[in-house]
């Protein structure tokens, strides 16, 4: 995960007064913004878990005002500071850590309350799953709902993952997966444009297909990816094979239709918004996949 402190605002408390608080991106989306009082408190919290000669140096206390320079030198100390930190994964794996995210970003949202709100969940042939939950209700929690309402077992729950994806005229582009730190009720609102969040497989590793394809609803979940997967041209497939997946697909044969996707390029891959790279000259258009243990470019 990459974390950034892209920018800074200026807030004001009740009594008037003013401050400023640091807006947290993770894998470049909003997150957050917190203080440097509570990015402190954080701090002294995992020196006391994890001690203090492990942890990278945090950024001093300040007596006077800061100056527009001084907070532009303590953002930028903020940001490094973070990025070292979440490169420590007992930190990643540190409740504190992941409370401290979870609490900042309920906070930003201002949704601490009991409020329970419609959440719609995609499978990614567009059906959807709409469950009444907390605002604030934890990734894991929201995907053990989603896979006990479609009857997933649930030794196979974590071989799936939500995952926020944003939705282009007929096309759909993957932003990231959700964490177990976020709430998607809110992660979804804090992004503009069109968003869903959907349910994919979570696991690299293609020989994990034959357990889940063992359950009728896991074999659905991975037949359903698949065939849109296919169809948005993720997965590749000659002209000749698309023509036996359609007929799979006509017949039903969901089985079989794996049994032939499994064996294609990039099945199973993740694939990301076209961008651009300075190889093999500047400004060459690529799309980058992730999947099978690699990252892809072409």
């Amino acid at each position: 995960m990459h974390f950034s402190i892209p920018d800074t605002q200026d807030c004001k408390e009740e009594n008037g007064s003013t401050y400023v608080a640091y807006n947290f991106h993770i894998n470049g989306v909003f997150h957050c913004t917190v203080r440097y009082r509570q990015l402190h408190s954080l701090h002294e919290q995992l020196k006391r878990e994890l001690g203090a000669s492990t942890l990278p140096t945090f950024p001093p206390k300040k007596i006077l005002s800061l100056s527009p320079a001084q907070t532009e030198e303590r953002r930028s100390s903020l940001e490094r500071y973070i990025q070292l930190l979440s490169q420590d994964p007992r930190v990643l794996n540190n409740d504190v850590f992941n409370g401290f995210l979870v609490s900042a970003q309920n906070e930003t949202q201002r949704s601490g309350g009991p409020e329970e709100v419609m959440l719609d969940v995609f499978l990614m042939n567009g059906q959807k799953i709409t469950l009444k939950v907390p605002a604030t209700l934890q990734t894991d929690d929201v995907l053990e709902k989603v896979c006990s309402h479609i009857n997933l077992p649930c030794d196979m729950v974590y071989y799936f993952a939500l995952f926020l994806i944003k939705k282009e005229e007929n096309d759909l582009t993957v932003v990231k997966r959700l964490q177990d730190f976020e709430s998607p009720y809110i992660s979804q609102k804090c992004v503009k444009g069109l968003h869903r969040i959907v349910l994919r497989k979570n696991y690299w590793d293609s020989s994990i297909d034959e357990e889940v394809m063992e359950d009728r609803v896991g074999l659905n979940l991975l037949y359903v990816q698949t065939v849109a997967d296919v169809e948005r041209g993720w997965i590749l497939a000659s002209r000749e094979v698309q023509r036996q997946l359609a007929a799979l697909q006509a017949k039903g044969a969901k089985r079989e239709y794996l049994d032939v996707a499994r064996t294609l390029m990039y099945y199973g891959y993740l694939q990301f918004k076209q961008c651009v790279c300075d190889f093999p000259k500047p400004n060459t258009p690529v799309l980058i996949s992730a999947g099978n243990r690699e990252l892809n470019f072409r």
